[in-house]
Order: C-alpha cells, then sequence, then structure tokens
C-alpha cells in the first residue's frame, strides 16, 4: 500500500513549543523531531512517503494582497528563532522539507495532494487547518487531525461544517477565519454559510433576493442585503482562503517523496548537536 502524508510542519512545530515537555532553547525543534520520528513508525499510519511544509517565514504572497492577512506578528521569539532549526530536525529524520518563503505550507500541501493522488492509495494530509478542506477528494485525500484522533474524508466534512470540499475557499470568505486574518462577511455564520453553499454552492451563485434562499436561513432579507453591499469582499476573501495547487516544488516524482528510514549518521549528528541523545538511542527504521 502506498500511503502518502503531507504533514504542516508549522502547526507541528507550534504544537511543540507550547507542549508540556520540559523547556529548553531548542524545546519546539526537538519536540516536532519526537513527534515525526514517532509518526514515521506507527504501524497504523503505514508511511511509505512523506513531506513536511514550513512556513518560513510566516508572511506570503497573501500579505501582499492584504495587509490584514497573518504575519509573524504575535510569534513568541524563542519560537521563531528556531523556524530554521526545525527544518534541520525534519531533515535529519529523513523527511522530505517544503520550506515556504512566498507561498504557505498548506498552498505546498494542496499542491503535494493534487499532483501525486492518483498514483497513492491515500493521501493523509496531517493538519487541523479548515482550508485544507477543499483538497480532500472522497476518502482518497484526507485530513488527520492528531490532536482530536480524527480523520477527516469527504463524509465527514459534510457531517461535521454541512459542505463540500468544493465549497471550503466560499464557506471560509463569509464566516471569516481569525487564524488567518480573513474577516469574514458580518452576519454569516457557519450554519447560514453552509445552508447557502450546500444549495448554491458557490458564493456568486447565491441569489441576492432572499425570497429565493432556503426558508430555515434566519434573518434572510438582512443577510441578503448585506451579501449584496459586500459582494466584492466576499469574492476577495474567497481567493485568500482559496489554496494554490501549482506551487513550486523541487520534487516531481512520487519516488522523490518516498520516506526510506531514518539516516543514522546525519540523524546521530543532529542529536548531539542539539543535545538529545534520548531520541538516538530509540530503535528506529534505518536507511543503512
Amino acid at each position: 500500500m502506498k500511503r502518502l502524508h503531507l504533514v504542516d510542519g508549522t502547526f507541528e512545530l507550534f504544537r511543540a513549543h507550547f507542549s508540556p515537555r520540559p523547556p529548553g532553547p531548542l524545546k519546539a525543534t526537538i519536540g516536532l523531531a519526537a513527534s515525526m520520528l514517532y509518526l514515521l513508525h506507527e504501524r497504523e499510519e503505514e508511511v511509505t512517503h512523506a513531506a513536511i511544509a514550513f512556513d518560513n517565514p510566516i508572511r506570503s504572497v497573501r500579505n501582499e494582497w492584504f495587509d490584514g492577512y497573518k504575519g509573524d506578528e504575535g510569534v513568541p521569539p524563542e519560537l521563531r528563532a528556531q523556524f530554521d532549526a526545525a527544518e534541520e530536525a525534519a531533515r535529519a529524520v529523513g523527511l522530505v522539507v517544503w520550506s515556504m518563503d512566498r507561498y504557505e505550507a498548506d498552498d505546498a500541501i494542496a499542491t503535494g495532494a493534487a499532483r501525486w493522488r492518483d498514483e497513492v492509495d491515500q493521501v493523509r494530509m496531517l493538519t487541523p487547518d479548515k482550508d485544507l478542506g477543499q483538497s480532500i477528494r472522497g476518502s482518497k485525500v484526507v485530513q488527520v487531525d492528531r490532536i482530536r484522533k480524527r480523520v477527516i474524508d469527504e463524509d465527514e466534512l459534510l457531517r461535521a461544517r454541512g459542505i463540500r470540499p468544493a465549497s471550503v475557499p466560499d464557506w471560509i470568505a463569509l464566516v471569516g477565519d481569525t487564524a488567518d486574518g480573513i474577516p469574514g462577511i458580518p452576519g454569516f455564520g457557519a450554519k447560514t454559510a453552509a445552508a447557502l453553499l450546500r444549495t448554491f454552492g458557490r458564493i456568486e451563485d447565491i441569489p441576492l433576493r432572499s425570497s429565493a434562499w432556503p426558508a430555515d436561513v434566519r434573518g434572510a432579507e438582512r443577510l441578503a442585503a448585506t451579501l449584496r453591499d459586500r459582494m466584492t469582499d466576499a469574492l476577495f476573501y474567497r481567493k485568500l482562503a482559496t489554496l494554490i495547487e501549482d506551487v513550486p516544488l523541487k520534487e516531481e516524482r512520487l519516488d522523490d517523496v518516498a520516506w526510506r528510514g531514518v539516516p543514522r549518521a546525519a540523524f546521530d549528528a543532529w542529536c548531539t548537536a542539539v543535545a538529545a541523545r534520548d531520541l538516538a538511542q530509540k530503535t528506529w527504521r534505518w536507511t543503512d
């Protein structure tokens, strides 16, 4: 079985930083490496191909489009100082690293999923980010939320959010996403946006006459007026929420992201350099 695991490295680094692990100058980096090692060796995950993507820096092309888009503001300095070290740690465990400096880690994951989904049995995108719901395809391309131990396929997305993958950017545009700095359209909650998109599919196909809306949408007349006034904003926010599936990646063939094990010499040197000898003393699947 071929399984492609695409990891949101920025999320994993933040998770390691705020974890209860013992403090230290490289707490997040070492925690990330440990997390990836256990993922790569989990029997249930059956990792055969894998890559990890990082936002380095946090700012991207979307900051050129919109001043309010997420940036480095609020990132603890001790965490920001580990971004390069985290990529070194990921390489030390044998992962292909995608360092994004113009696009986002989510764009790289979306690109990898689109590029190789027809060549593997399943693509597993390891991230809880809502925007990657747009890359889900049936049970072939799924999201894995490691914290909540949830696998989100197309049926689960419909059950949980009430929408299909194609409507995810439209849903985010209406509802907003504070994590990414997307304001959303005033008055549109998750359930209302889902009800409209289930019926009409895309923002521009939502009738601007409330009489054509589903009967169970509350405050329809007021919301229709808001959408008429803010249609340009809604379509722009959808652009911000739409992932780019053709970002430049050095790896072009599936075999380029095959995970063959932990490179013993490089990993041992890394463990020594960061004082993580406890990881080096464990038994891993080695490349040699």
